[in-house]
């Protein structure tokens, strides 16, 4: 009897002993060469340092080394080393003496997924160094990811005490700046602001500056900008930030008026003084207003406005008297930006 419970002749046994030990009592597939299920290694892990330490990011491996799908990761074995600062060695490679099991899981088809993970328990005056591995199987790991390092410091404090206000073209943000002793020996503090238009994300503009204000030059008058400011430590082995700031919020607007008009000219007719003059050019030019003053008056007043595209006025109550005339231009804006009076013509009985 063989080792499935058949009897056979003898001389049968023979001929099928080859068959039976690659076969056994069943039927088995193929052996799957060991890289076609070894995951690529991942070159994408990445550390975005915050107050409170780094979060490392990295994808999924989607394919194995040969390139068939990788339909699930078992876990990552996320490597750390770490090394004071002032005995680092540069061209020493990271010795690195503790692992971390990051959990998995199943990938969807087409798919990208990311995995995530906080470092915390940092100690200042360290260098801090990161690999990650993806695990397929028991004996089923991918090559080492790229290497991530960063210093780490005490952060400094969070700015307080940000305020935005809008000017015409532009945005002044002021903060109280952060106490010196926030910043250890043998580094600089600067500042990072951050902007949003109109409620839409928080991203990164210019570089850090060493005091306030900021001025941001770079707006659209009636557009909503909020500013965070965030304070960053750099040392020669790397920057740390503190947190973000709470937000302020400025709108700059148009306060520049339109030009004077020129060539202002005028005449008396059967239904009043008529007077006349050169367009502003100005995309934001809205029309005209007409002032009118006596020989005995000091100040002008308002005797009409016209819109485009009029560029001449009618004053039907004007006296028979001599009368001194001027004008200006206007914008869109509401209230709208006046230009200054053009100079005064005299109009005669």
């Amino acid at each position: 009897m063989n080792g499935c419970g058949h009897r056979w002749p003898a001389l049968l046994v023979l001929a099928l002993l080859p068959l039976i030990s690659l076969g056994g009592c069943g039927y088995k597939d193929a052996p799957v060469p060991p890289q076609h299920v070894v995951p690529q290694a991942i070159r994408d892990l990445r550390a975005e340092l915050d107050e409170k330490g780094a979060t490392l990011t990295w994808t999924f491996p989607k394919e194995t080394v040969t390139g068939t799908p990788v339909e699930e990761i078992d876990e990552f074995l996320l490597y750390r080393a770490e090394v004071p600062a002032d005995s680092y060695c540069s061209t020493c490679p990271a010795p690195y003496a503790e692992r971390i099991d990051v959990p998995g899981g199943i990938m969807a088809p087409g798919a990208d997924r990311t995995a995530t993970y906080e470092v915390r328990g940092l100690r200042p005056g360290h260098l801090y160094f990161f690999k990650v591995r993806s695990k397929a199987g028991w004996w089923i790991e991918s090559q080492d990811s790229n290497e991530v390092s960063f210093f780490w410091q005490t952060p400094p404090a969070t700015p307080a005490g940000v305020s935005a206000v809008g000017g015409d073209g532009s945005n002044a943000v002021q903060w109280q700046p952060v106490g010196g002793a926030a910043t250890p020996e043998g580094g600089t503090l600067r500042y990072q602001l951050y902007r949003g238009v109109d409620g839409g994300a928080m991203a990164r503009i210019g570089e850090p500056v060493a005091t306030p204000p900021y001025i941001d030059a770079d707006v659209e008058n009636g557009r909503v900008y909020a500013y965070q400011v965030q304070a960053v430590s750099t040392f020669a082995q790397g920057a740390v930030k503190s947190g973000l700031s709470e937000s302020a919020e400025a709108r700059p607007v148009d306060r520049t008026a339109p030009s004077v008009p020129g060539r202002v000219e005028g005449l008396r007719t059967e239904v009043g003084v008529k007077i006349f003059w050169d367009h502003v050019q100005g995309e934001d030019v809205a029309g005209y207003r007409v002032y009118r003053r006596t020989a005995g008056e000091n100040t002008a007043k308002l005797v009409g406005e016209v819109n485009l595209p009029y560029n001449m006025f009618v004053d039907a109550d004007a006296p028979s008297m001599p009368l001194l005339y001027s004008v200006s231009s206007i914008d869109t804006r509401s209230p709208a930006n006046e230009s200054a009076r053009s100079a005064e013509i005299r109009i005669d009985n």
